[in-house]
Order: structure tokens, then C-alpha cells, then sequence
């Protein structure tokens, strides 16, 4: 309402306009005042947004991180200090009874999924016309795993830039129904394929492609693994690699970020995977990251930083 109020409204006005009694407009205007949302002419008594109220209502960014904090966190958050002593997302309880929020991401309520796409999807979706750049003009893709694909978002946008290409799936079984739901009847849909599969269990191997895979894609995927873990996944990543394979890594890592509230965001943005998402990982840095590649046997062979808000691409080959 004050945003729409070029002129700044009195609180007798709010109070008319809301209905709300004069008692709440009171506790609401000085509670905004004194975190700067709002501000008071003193000559006029009128009240009007602050730069950073107008930043709260019409920032994307700002809005999906409140939106992801509120529904996906909040109550969950109640037992953080439990979470990091036993590393298990004991908050997920408050959800259900998964060992992962993986597991549970089709079980939870509408609001709290809506919330956890929309936060996990505008991170990723800024970059996604840069990646395509990247995969698909720089090198010779023909053939692409996209590990963890979620709702098929990615593989979509794959197949309508590149009309030759054939995208191969791979996330929880769940998981692979509903991005089969997603992608039915859109174009392209016919040359992508899902495979179930739970990489947390170490037997679980990545399927031979026939004639060799062009790219291996991983996007905000590596950040849900502890770094045993992550070296495990790129173990058996290099099992199906060929020496003109490409793995793309795509992460936002919190020390290439230009902007310190950045690598502010990111680092908090751990505490959701300590006590909700798995326990064990985090938002991850480069020295981090390279200490897990190097230790799977493989190498870096270029990063691209800069793309959407705030992601590298790490370009990785096959040692051997």
C-alpha cells in the first residue's frame, strides 16, 4: 500500500485503508521504522517506503530467499545446534520421516515445494543461457547426462537449443516421475530419457553409453553431497568417461563471488543443508572442490565465472 502512495500516508489513513485497528498499525509502523523499511516525514506525519522496503516487495532475489527461509527453514532451524552435532538434518523431522529432504521433496506440503523450486531454480535458471553457450558452441555435444535434473528444466532447454542432442536424466526414481510429468507433450521431450538412480549408495553406477558420452552436467547438484561423498559420485563419473568426455560442474562456490553479500548468502545457504537437506554438505569453495576432483582422479581443465548470479562452471576431463 505505501509502495502505490507516491505521497506517503498518514496512520490514521493506514489504519482506514486496512482496517486494522490503530493499536496494530502502531506496532507495524514502528517496528518498520526501526528496521528501516518505512520512513516518517515529521512535518507531515506521512510514512513511506524506504529503498530497502521497495527492495523487500519487488527484488526477485530477495523475495525467493524469504520465501525459502520462511517455508523451507524457519521451523526447521529450531534444531540446528542438534544438527551439527550429530550431522543428520534433524529439522527434516518437523517435514517427515526421510534421511534426506531428497527423498521427501514430492511429499512436501504444496507451499514449502513451491518455495523450494522457486529458490532453487532462480539461482540456477540466470545461468542456464551462458551454460548453453558453454556446452554446446564451445565443444561438440551430442550426448549429455544431466545428473540431478529435478523437474527436467534443464534438459528441456538442452533440447530445444540444440535440435540433435539427447539428454539422459538421472535423479531418484521419484524424482524421474515427476520430471516425466513435466516435460510431457513439450517439444523436444521425445530425445529425453530418465534413469533412476540413488547415488548416495556407493554400487550405484552411472549406465554405459553407447559410442561414448559427449558431456556429463552437474548443476547446484555436488553442494547436497558431503565431500566423501562427492568424491565417491566423481569416482564413478570417471568410470564412464572417455578422454573426450566433459564433465561441467556448475556450482555457485562462494569465493569467486564479486560481491561480499554474495559469499554472505551462500555461506548461510549451509545451514539449510545442515539441518534440512542431508546433514552433511554445504556451499562449497574452490579449494574444496578441487581438493574432491583431484582426488577422483580427475582435472580441471577450465573455469568460467561470471554466469547468471554468481556461478562458475568448472570444465573437467579425464586424467588418464
Amino acid at each position: 500500500m505505501l509502495r502505490d502512495a507516491d505521497e506517503g500516508l498518514t496512520r490514521q489513513e493506514i489504519v482506514e485503508r486496512t482496517r486494522l485497528t490503530d493499536y496494530a498499525v502502531k506496532c507495524l509502523l514502528e517496528a518498520s521504522l526501526s528496521i528501516g523499511t518505512v520512513l516518517i516525514d515529521e512535518e507531515t506525519e506521512k510514512y513511506t517506503l524506504s529503498k530497502t522496503g521497495w527492495f523487500l516487495l519487488t527484488d526477485k532475489a530477495t523475495r525467493v530467499n524469504l520465501d525459502f527461509n520462511h517455508d523451507v527453514n524457519y521451523l526447521g532451524w529450531f534444531r540446528l545446534e542438534e544438527s551439527l552435532l550429530n550431522g543428520k538434518p534433524e529439522g527434516l523431522k518437523h517435514f517427515g520421516p526421510w534421511p534426506t529432504i531428497y527423498e521427501g521433496l514430492s511429499s512436501l506440503p504444496e507451499q514449502v515445494q513451491k518455495s523450494w523450486f522457486a529458490f532453487d531454480h532462480f539461482y540456477s535458471d540466470s545461468a542456464f543461457p551462458q551454460a548453453l553457450e558453454i556446452i554446446f558452441r564451445e565443444h561438440r555435444t551430442r550426448s549429455l547426462y544431466d545428473v540431478g535434473g529435478n523437474t527436467g528444466k534443464w534438459a528441456l532447454q538442452c533440447v530445444e537449443f540444440d535440435k540433435d542432442v539427447e539428454v539422459t536424466v538421472l535423479d531418484l526414481p521419484q524424482q524421474i516421475k515427476l520430471m516425466q510429468q513435466n516435460i510431457a507433450d513439450k517439444p523436444g521431450a521425445e530425445r529425453i530419457r530418465g534413469c533412476g538412480i540413488n547415488l548416495l549408495q556407493k554400487d550405484a553406477v552411472f549406465p554405459q553409453h553407447e559410442g561414448g558420452l559427449d558431456a556429463i552436467w552437474m548443476s547446484q547438484f555436488l553442494d547436497c553431497f558431503s565431500m566423501p561423498e562427492i568424491v565417491s559420485i566423481l569416482k564413478r563419473t570417471k568410470a564412464i568417461m572417455t578422454p573426450d568426455t566433459r564433465l561441467y560442474i556448475m556450482e555457485t562456490l562462494w569465493d569467486r563471488q564479486r560481491f561480499e553479500p554474495a559469499a554472505m548468502c551462500l555461506t548461510l545457504t549451509s545451514l539449510y543443508f545442515t539441518a534440512l537437506a542431508n546433514g552433511n554438505s554445504k556451499m562449497y569453495n574452490t579449494a574444496d572442490l578441487q581438493q574432491c576432483i583431484c582426488a577422483a582422479g580427475l582435472e580441471i581443465e577450465k573455469i568460467y565465472d561470471g554466469l547468471g548470479q554468481g556461478h562458475s562452471i568448472v570444465e573437467i576431463k579425464d586424467k588418464e
